[in-house]
């Protein structure tokens, strides 16, 4: 911080920008670490002496039940703090970027994608975050058949990787007239949104755009024009859609920023193993992929099998409470640096 501080002071640091905008940003990154952790020390010591001072008079009891009321509050801010401190890959801090896609089964699998759909929603509801849809196909009769949405708000991507993978939904079909149980898989990959700052060489030669009448959530309104927007990135394959905006330059703009972004992780993949968990292992979506299941019959649970941590109750973590599930991942695969 000290080293920072002074940097800041020269004068030469005020003719740069960038610079100065690089430092300060590093600054607040150490603030939001060093600001709590002196707030927990001094009432932890304000609590110590509190308690000698409780134990040592005649109805000092009645001080320490609300002793121990604060005790349990620095407790809560100190495992919120750990969390925060295991947010601390590249890109955690960013927006997060969410494509949801259903395995084979039809309007089984898309009536599953598009409850996962509202699973995330409501999460970034409670947690105060903006969600957009980018694009968003609905099946035909129920259900979505794909879906890319942002969720913007401080550490979307660091909590929201952990949900890449397949995810795998048992239940009493709904769509089938004999009640039988039916198994469903969907697909969430997950990348973080990339900073305008950072440079990536997309040729136009190597894009191919196509215009769409917009339809579903968004589209409404542009049944008359084409003002949706579909870009293909010829070598590696990406795929992006936008029809969410009235106009198509500004679908267009949305899709080039979620092209980046995709492009971006893939550069990043190839580079370096580390990264192979930021879109999600694209595996086949199917038996035996699965990082998580939901099984509503013919008993009621939802376990994740990379943590082993298992909830009964499945409405509340259908209607968004997904944080233990998130939580345990941090704490198992990542680190503290």
């Amino acid at each position: 911080m000290r080293v920072l501080e002074e940097e800041l002071q020269k004068e030469e640091i005020w003719q740069d920008l960038e610079k100065i905008k690089e430092i300060q940003k590093e600054k607040n990154k150490i603030l939001e670490i060093i600001e709590p952790i002196e707030d927990i020390t001094n009432h932890f010591l304000y609590l110590e002496q509190a308690f000698e001072i409780a134990e040592s008079e005649d109805e000092g009891y009645l001080l320490l039940k609300d002793l121990e009321t604060d005790l349990d509050k620095i407790k809560n801010q100190f495992e919120k703090l750990e969390l925060k401190l295991l947010l601390n890959g590249e890109h955690d801090k960013n927006n997060a970027i969410v494509s949801i896609h259903p395995g084979a089964g039809g309007t089984e699998s898309q009536d599953w994608a598009e409850i996962l759909m509202r699973m995330y929603f409501r999460w970034a509801e409670k947690k105060g975050y903006k969600v957009q849809i980018i694009d968003l196909q609905s099946g035909e009769e129920a259900g979505i058949k794909d879906v890319t949405f942002t969720v913007e708000g401080p550490y979307a991507y660091g909590y929201l990787k952990s949900e890449a993978g397949v995810h795998r939904l048992v239940r009493v079909s709904p769509f089938d007239a004999n009640k039988r149980r039916h198994t469903s898989f969907a697909a969430v990959h997950i990348c973080p949104e990339i900073e305008d700052n950072i440079q990536i060489d997309i040729k136009e030669e190597d894009l191919r755009v196509d215009t769409f009448r917009a339809s579903g959530a968004g589209g409404q309104h542009v049944n008359k024009v084409s003002s949706a927007v579909r870009i293909v990135h010829i070598p590696t394959g990406i795929v992006v859609s936008c029809q969410t905006e009235r106009s198509q330059h500004r679908n267009r703009e949305l899709a080039m920023k979620i092209l980046k972004s995709k492009l971006y992780a893939l550069i990043e993949k190839e580079k370096e193993e580390k990264m192979k968990a930021l879109t999600g292992d694209k595996k086949n979506i199917a038996w035996g992929s699965q990082i998580r299941s939901y099984i509503l019959h013919p008993y009621r649970l939802i376990k994740d099998h990379r943590t082993e941590i298992e909830v009964f109750n499945v409405e509340q973590v259908l209607d968004g409470d997904i944080d233990i599930f998130i939580e345990a991942y941090l704490k198992k695969y990542n680190t503290l640096s």
